[in-house]
């Protein structure tokens, strides 16, 4: 039998879990653009919660959708479980913005988005890692990736790029 299922190709082709344990088809996201976020609690950058937070509320309206996927893989910096993490950025962060269940962005069991997007974006010297949590990617209303951001890129330093890609 032949498979003629094609690799996907833009961001809207994946499916995650929320944090609180639903499928979310990133289809369900067509049409928007996405700044798509590895995280984590115990981080030197769990700060860029808020300027996250703070996009979500500046964009949102006008399509931008920040999705945050917590990550265990760097300095086990997100040890907790995933209604311990959704609490802590909600009291610490008002975080309103969609939060994700707990993924892996490297290795043999890094989700499939990631794998997608490392490969869309390779970062400096073209290597396809992350590198540690708050690594960004935003994502285009086509669903095509535009740009990879270093975790130390503050979120008010991507609304230039925020503002282009709403304007497609």
């Amino acid at each position: 039998m032949n498979d003629t299922a094609a690799a996907p190709r833009l961001a809207y082709d994946f499916e995650a879990t929320s944090i609180t344990g639903q499928a979310v088809p990133l289809s369900d996201y067509r049409g928007k653009v996405l700044l798509i976020v590895n995280t984590a609690s115990a981080c030197g950058f769990t700060p860029q919660y808020a300027g996250l937070q703070a996009l979500h509320e500046q964009y949102g309206e006008r399509g931008l959708v920040v999705l945050g996927f917590p990550c265990n893989q760097f300095g086990s910096q997100e040890k907790g479980s995933e209604s311990e993490i959704a609490s802590f950025c909600d009291l610490n962060f008002g975080v309103r913005f969609p939060l994700m269940g707990k993924i892996d962005v490297n290795g043999a069991n890094a989700h499939p988005l990631y794998r997608w997007l490392t490969a869309e974006a390779p970062g400096v010297l073209g290597t396809k890692a992350i590198k540690w949590n708050f690594t960004k990617f935003l994502v285009g209303r086509d669903g095509q990736v535009i740009r990879r951001y270093a975790p130390q890129d503050a979120p008010a330093k991507l609304s230039t790029d925020i503002e282009a890609a709403l304007a497609l």
